[in-house]
């Protein structure tokens, strides 16, 4: 029996309309799809009713994927593919896979044999880089900083000399509601000249992003970022 193929299905970053940041084809492709892995039932659901999709909701078999799921589970989600159907993979926000528990399962596909397909869309990461006039050539996305400050502090003054040594940018995140404690910080920790780039609400009708120097951002006021996503960036 053939295999079916693995769909990385990106989704929109937030409230932005779906025709806005999908193409066509990803759109009709998720449309005819019957099996999803989706990190969140609930947005996935919601996702695929503003497709909308051509299966009616309660009759798509949803499985969830999250930093909770046990590795001993992740066989049985690839079960539709090796039966021969389709199935679509997709986050709660952006790219599946891209720091995202997603890679697990298309890691587990290749060793099965499955063809994996990544489909268009927005990515966080990538689009706060493109904005940020920062390094594309040289990068590194670190997912979250240590919560303790100390810690937190610490892990910033590594990245800002590892960045001055080898010329990259340095991307990060941060949990929302702590959003404005990170920027202090960088503030504080990074030399004058560091340039720090904060990027929030991307894709959506307030997206706004600002690129300054540690120097120039302690002169300013401080912008909203708290509970709004927001991708940081720093190159010495």
């Amino acid at each position: 029996m053939n295999k079916g193929r693995l769909y990385l299905i990106p989704v929109p970053l937030g409230q932005t309309p779906v025709d806005f940041v999908l193409p066509q084809p990803v759109r009709d492709c998720a449309k005819q799809l019957k099996h999803f892995v989706a990190e969140n039932a609930k947005s996935a659901r919601a996702f695929l009713k503003s497709l909308p999709s051509d299966t009616p909701l309660q009759q798509i078999e949803i499985h969830e994927l999250n930093e909770h799921t046990l590795a001993d589970a992740l066989p049985v989600l690839l079960a539709p593919l090796l039966a021969g159907m389709d199935l679509g993979l997709i986050s709660e926000a952006g790219c599946p896979a891209v720091a995202d528990p997603g890679a697990n399962l298309v890691a587990l596909a290749h060793k099965e044999g499955i063809q994996v397909l990544p489909m268009i869309g927005p990515s966080s990461i990538l689009l706060a880089l493109m904005g940020s006039g920062l390094s594309g050539q040289n990068f590194a996305f670190h997912g979250y900083l240590p919560a303790k400050d100390e810690q937190r502090q610490k892990r910033i003054r590594d990245l800002e000399k590892d960045s001055r040594l080898e010329k990259r940018a340095q991307i990060f995140i941060e949990t929302p509601y702590r959003n404005r404690q990170m920027l202090e910080t960088l503030i504080q920790v990074c030399s004058e000249q560091t340039r720090i780039c904060v990027a929030t609400d991307l894709t959506l009708e307030s997206e706004r992003i600002r690129t300054r120097t540690s120097a120039e951002w302690k002169k300013q006021v401080l912008p909203e970022i708290d509970r709004r996503p927001t991708v940081f960036l720093l190159q010495a």
